[in-house]
Parts: structure tokens; C-alpha cells; sequence
């Protein structure tokens, strides 16, 4: 395995609630590979969560901030600043939470107050994250921004509800302001759409775990693990992927490249007559 890939990079990461969360995974694999990096999360996840013990082990600190308010999104950047003495080089974005799939109101009666507030956490926020890094001056020359997302943004997945349509937005900001940032400072702006994961945001969906299982059979690989997701970040932060930017990376053993296969296929098997 290549070492030390993001040497001298120093970044924020914006997520890490416990060992099951994808940013707590990327946290180590970026310190292992050299990276120094602020981890933040609004101050309820930091209640709640083992955040503190993943900064003692890399070496890090927490920043508190909600991240739909662009006030405490300055204080975490411009902290991130004064810690490192300098811009930063890579902002991980893995946020994501919906008021309604929490409470189990299905997507044709939708609390429209709850709705905003997905829309605000899991989408607008990254935004909010990226107008003040611009603003500030807070990334360095091809430096790298990447946020989580998922096939939901392209195809429609039973009891996901309105976090398809965060989903949906977040990779348009992406593009949007990957355009922007990338021809104005050179900086890249990616999703990556993972498997589903079985994070505890994940696993509050209705029928996670069964959606889990259809994905596990129809991807050609596999689903990829909070810690392959992590090794995928890490070449996205890392010099290597200089060039890309304004992509939705699929990052799902193949899933959203297939039909239907034959684990799948036999599945129903019992069930399939032929016509006559």
C-alpha cells in the first residue's frame, strides 16, 4: 500500500460521530497517511457521540459548529486556519440527517418544516461550507472538497424519503460550485456516492438492513465498507487526482451500473413462473 500520501496536508473533517461513521473512518486513514486535520460536528453529535476520543488518538481537535449556520462554519475554518498557520488542503462534508425519516412520515404527506430542515442540514450546509471557505480564502491551490451522497440522487429507493432530494442538491452544489472554485483557485469539488453503509444516520431508513442485502446482490464487488469509502476519499484528497472535480464518483461494487443479477435473479426464483 502506498504511505503517506496526504504528507504536510493539514484539513477539516465535518461528521465523525463514532466508529461507524465514514468521516471517523477517513480521520484515521487521513492520519495514518500524514494528514493533520480539525474534526467538527454540531455540539449535540459531540454530547452524544466519541468524537473526543477520535481527536485524542490522531492528534487533532474539535471545532464545535452547526453546520447549516455559516457564523460557527467560520469560526471552524478560520480555526483550522490559525492552528495550521495557513490555508488548508482538503474539507471532508458527511452530513446528512432528515427529521422526517426519523418520525417515519412517508414522502407523500411530508412535514414541509421537517423537509427545510433536510434540505438545510444534509445539502445547504455544504453551500454554506464552501461560500465561507471561499470567502475567507481558507483553501489552498488545488486543494480538494468532497461530500457523501448516494444512488438515491438518481434513482428512487423505497423509504428514503427526502434525503434523495438533499442528495440530489448536494451533487448539483458540487458542480456548481466546482466550476466556480476550480476555475477562480484551482480547487476540486467531487461526491462520492457510497454503498449504503450501516452508519447510524443509515440505519434509522426504513428497511435498511433488507436494502442492504439487495445491493450486496447485485453489485458485481460487493458493497464498499465505511473503510474502503475512506481509502477512496484519501485519493481524492491526495495529489493524484489533481484533474477531477464536478463528479458524482460512484463508489458501490457496481451496483448503480446494474440491472439485474443473477444472485438477485435466483432470489426470486421461487416465485417466477413462466408464461405459457
Amino acid at each position: 500500500m502506498v504511505c503517506n500520501l496526504l504528507e504536510g496536508k493539514k484539513g477539516i473533517i465535518f461528521g465523525a460521530l463514532n466508529e461507524k461513521s465514514i468521516a471517523w473512518q477517513v480521520a484515521e486513514k487521513a492520519y495514518e497517511q500524514g494528514a493533520e486535520f480539525v474534526l467538527s460536528n454540531a455540539p449535540a453529535a459531540i454530547r452524544f457521540g466519541d468524537i473526543n476520543a477520535l481527536a485524542e488518538a490522531c492528534d487533532s481537535e474539535v471545532v464545535p459548529a452547526d453546520a447549516t449556520d455559516t457564523g460557527d462554519l467560520e469560526k471552524v475554518f478560520t480555526a483550522a486556519v490559525d492552528k495550521f498557520g495557513g490555508k488548508i488542503d482538503f474539507v471532508l462534508h458527511s452530513i446528512g440527517m432528515s427529521p422526517n425519516v426519523r418520525k417515519g412520515i412517508p414522502y407523500d404527506n411530508i412535514n414541509y418544516d421537517f423537509y427545510h430542515k433536510t434540505l438545510d442540514i444534509s445539502a445547504l450546509s455544504f453551500h454554506k461550507m464552501l461560500q465561507v471557505a471561499r470567502q475567507i480564502d481558507a483553501i489552498n491551490e488545488w486543494g480538494s472538497v468532497v461530500a457523501l451522497t448516494y444512488v438515491a440522487a438518481q434513482r428512487t429507493l423505497y423509504g428514503y424519503n427526502d434525503m434523495a432530494d438533499a442528495k440530489a442538491l448536494i451533487e448539483s452544489i458540487a458542480r456548481s460550485f466546482g466550476y466556480i472554485y476550480g476555475r477562480d483557485k484551482k480547487i476540486r469539488i467531487n461526491t462520492i456516492s457510497q454503498s449504503p453503509t450501516m452508519t447510524t444516520a443509515g440505519s434509522g431508513v426504513k428497511g435498511f438492513g433488507s436494502l442492504v442485502d439487495f445491493t450486496e446482490r447485485m453489485s458485481p464487488l460487493g458493497n464498499a465498507t465505511a473503510a474502503e469509502c475512506a481509502d477512496y476519499c484519501i485519493t481524492l484528497f491526495s495529489d493524484l487526482t489533481r484533474k477531477v472535480t464536478m463528479q458524482n464518483l460512484f463508489h458501490d461494487g457496481g451496483f448503480s451500473s446494474m440491472g439485474m443479477s443473477a444472485e438477485a435473479m435466483h432470489q426470486y426464483d421461487k416465485s417466477f413462473k413462466p408464461c405459457d
